[in-house]
């Protein structure tokens, strides 16, 4: 929700892969909980809703952290496709040829998560193990024959990666600071010019500034993504951080939102339990303001408003029907904010 970007570069990626065109590996660059994980989940179940899909690729979640810790030893490169086997195997079965097998590894499509992880600076000092997860992926990206020891029997066979589709995902945390000071207070300010808004019928001057529209290739230089690593992605997508309507949106319509929970905890009391639009408003207002936590903060709201009710569900809908509104919204964010 509220990704309209990522979901067409994805979808169009994914449409080519299919269809055996190149597609061009993917970076996707967004706060924790703005979606870059739930839509790989969208392309896994996607791609397992239909068996012929199925059969002609496989997705696999890494995370940067274990790569860069693989790639300290050198088996970095041999985990991403033991990976990949693995996963290709749980789809086709024990009886599945070693040809299958090969064949789904080599179409598969790789996400690797929180890939800011691997940079391969951490302040003024050289990150070594970053530097080498980002060339052991490398080495799977760039070369068309890899070797790879099959498990069980110990013969090496020969993996094509041309046809793996990689995706790189992460936060890169600190990226959006050292933008704006650069194009504030460093070498290009005054790059960015303030603009007049009318709010509440007063005429104001806002300073209005987006990742998207500053990044440039050498601030992910700076932050440590190697120009060798960052050459081989063909995209790299800005997600947008989450606003009020999004939040809404999220928390009313999706099966992962924490009321569901919520309302089934009330419900096991014999208690319904029903917010007010405005009350739903307030809470994806007050998890607007912190854009870096995405949608998990409304997980983080809900539950300072909810918690107290929950201690004694009876005591708080003796009815057995709990509706909070606005008011109660706000008295219970006022409470958290005065510490009690």
């Amino acid at each position: 929700m509220g990704q309209d970007v990522a979901v067409r570069d994805m979808a169009v990626a994914l449409a080519k892969k299919l269809a055996g065109i190149d597609a061009g590996n993917l970076l996707l660059i967004g706060a924790s909980g703005t979606g870059k994980t739930t839509l790989m989940r969208a392309v896994e179940d996607y791609l397992l809703s239909n068996a012929a899909l199925a059969n002609r690729s496989t997705l696999i979640r890494i995370h940067a952290n274990v790569l860069a810790e693989e790639a300290e030893s050198g088996f970095a490169g041999e985990s991403l496709l033991q990976s990949l086997y693995e996963r290709a195997r749980e789809h086709l079965g024990p009886e599945a040829s070693i040809a299958d097998v090969l064949r789904r590894i080599e179409h598969g499509i790789v996400f690797v998560d929180e890939v800011d992880k691997i940079r391969g600076r951490l302040g003024d000092s050289v990150h070594v193990p970053g530097i080498r997860a980002q060339e052991a992926l490398l080495t799977l990206i760039e070369n068309q024959a890899v070797g790879f020891q099959l498990p069980g029997n110990g013969k090496t066979v020969t993996v094509d990666s041309r046809g793996l589709l990689f995706v790189c995902a992460g936060a890169f945390e600190g990226l959006y600071d050292a933008v704006y000071d650069r194009v504030t207070i460093g070498k290009d300010r005054g790059s960015l010019k303030p603009v007049t808004v009318v709010k509440n019928g007063k005429v104001q001057q806002k300073t209005v500034f987006t990742l998207s529209d500053w990044l440039q290739t050498d601030d992910l230089f700076d932050y440590g993504m190697t120009p060798q690593f960052l050459s081989r992605f063909d995209a790299v997508v800005l997600l947008n951080d989450l606003g009020e309507d999004e939040l809404v949106q999220i928390f009313e319509d999706t099966p992962d939102s924490a009321v569901h929970p919520a309302r089934a905890y009330f419900e096991s009391f014999g208690i319904s339990l029903d917010l007010t639009p405005d009350a739903v408003k307030r809470i994806a207002q007050e998890a607007a303001r912190y854009p870096r936590l995405g949608a998990r903060a409304l997980k983080e709201v809900f539950r300072r408003v909810v918690r107290e009710y929950e201690y004694e569900p009876e005591v708080a809908a003796p009815e057995g029907r709990l509706t909070i509104d606005v008011a109660e919204v706000e008295e219970m964010l006022a409470k958290r904010k005065s510490g009690r």
